[in-house]
């Protein structure tokens, strides 16, 4: 009998000792749960980033073929009256809408890299639907583009998306963005009396402004998104006046941003603008998300390093595609003086209602002329 209340006591003393491994697996189970659900959040956002700037893609390809359909014309109609053209603005519309709810679920420094989409999607639609000529380097850029995109979405710093106005406020004021946003306000101010008083039109000072404007419309997109994803889910947002500040900032920068890169594609071919352009918007967006929304910490130095060589990758792919582009320009008849043997070369004319050229002046003698009629030199 006393050995078998020795063991009862054993048991027992045994079963005291256990309580603390269900807690040990429910710590386990709780930290898989955030993790699985943080992957999940995160893979909503990047579905709507690429699905955004896939749709981004089809409509400035809908609206270049609008343009290049109204310019064989005689008598061409406004491309605003075009139903085609509006059906472009529609789904770019739609696309933008989707990278702006992107940003709610997913980090900065991953949605506006994926940025590269757009570009990869529109050289493949135009390829397909408008006929252009695919290069050797459109297939390599758009392979380390796809390489690269792969990699941000593989080694994106996995950190909860939920951003509400407490936060902000508290991001807002610490001291690593005020810094930041001291440092950015003086280089801006410099670039824009360069601009201004100086006159230096040079692209890297144009799409410079453009980038420090950029990083404070990511950081007030994402603020504004992830608010109002907050506030849907049921926790209500909206009454706290920062959210309404950060309103204000992304209206605004958007509008500057827009009017810079205006100016930027104006004195500049596309070509050059959009892989600059691209290069400049990314970095800034990574590093306002790394110092305003902290999206780096706590991650390791190996994910740091693949996720800025995918960063480089898209860089190099978006180069590539974009480089040496020719821009199509509508035909347009004319004759080149030029190319008719004996004929000085005066300009490139168009011609008149009667479809008469004008005059042409003999290299012989100047008082012969000959009339040109239908693209063919008549004999006076």
């Amino acid at each position: 009998m006393e050995n078998l209340s020795l063991v009862a006591r054993i048991h027992s003393f045994n079963h005291t000792l256990e309580p603390d491994e269900p807690a040990e697996a429910l710590a386990n189970s709780t930290i898989s749960d955030f993790w699985g659900n943080t992957v999940k959040i995160q893979l909503v956002g990047i579905l709507l980033a690429i699905t955004g700037n896939f749709l981004i893609s089809i409509s400035l390809n809908i609206q270049k073929c609008t343009h290049l359909r109204l310019s064989q014309r005689g008598n061409p109609k406004p491309y605003y009256k075009s139903k085609l053209w509006w059906c472009g603005i529609i789904l770019m519309g739609i696309g933008e809408l989707g990278n702006f709810a992107a940003y709610g679920f997913a980090p900065a420094t991953l949605v506006a890299p994926l940025g590269c989409v757009a570009v990869i999607a529109s050289a493949v639609i135009s390829v397909v639907f408008l006929k252009e000529v695919m290069r050797p380097s459109d297939v390599l850029g758009a392979t380390l583009a796809t390489a690269g995109t792969y990699l941000l979405v593989t080694f994106a710093p996995r950190v909860s998306q939920e951003v509400t106005a407490v936060k902000v406020q508290k991001y807002f004021v610490s001291w690593q963005f005020l810094i930041y946003l001291i440092l950015e306000i003086i280089i801006f101010c410099v670039l824009l009396y360069l601009y201004k008083r100086k006159g230096m039109k040079h692209i890297v000072v144009l799409l410079m402004i453009v980038a420090l404007l950029a990083s404070m419309t990511v950081i007030s997109v994402k603020a504004v998104s992830g608010m109002i994803t907050v506030s849907v889910k049921g926790n209500m947002q909206l009454q706290y006046p920062i959210f309404y500040v950060m309103l204000i900032i992304m209206i605004a920068s958007c509008a500057f941003q827009v009017k810079f890169l205006n100016q930027a594609m104006e004195l500049y071919k596309a070509t050059e603008v959009v892989p600059i352009n691209f290069v400049f918007f990314t970095a800034s967006a990574v590093i306002a998300g790394v110092i305003f929304y902290q999206e780096f910490h706590g991650a390791s130095l190996l994910n740091i390093f693949m996720f800025l060589f995918g960063c480089s990758l898209s860089f190099l792919g978006v180069f590539l595609i974009a480089r040496n582009r020719e821009e199509e320009k509508p035909e347009a008849s004319y004759i080149d003086f030029g190319q008719i043997p004996g004929k000085k070369l005066l300009n490139k004319i168009q011609p008149d209602p009667d479809n008469n050229y004008g005059t042409l002046q003999n290299d012989e003698n100047s008082s012969n002329n000959g009339l040109v009629e239908h693209g063919k030199a008549q004999p006076s």
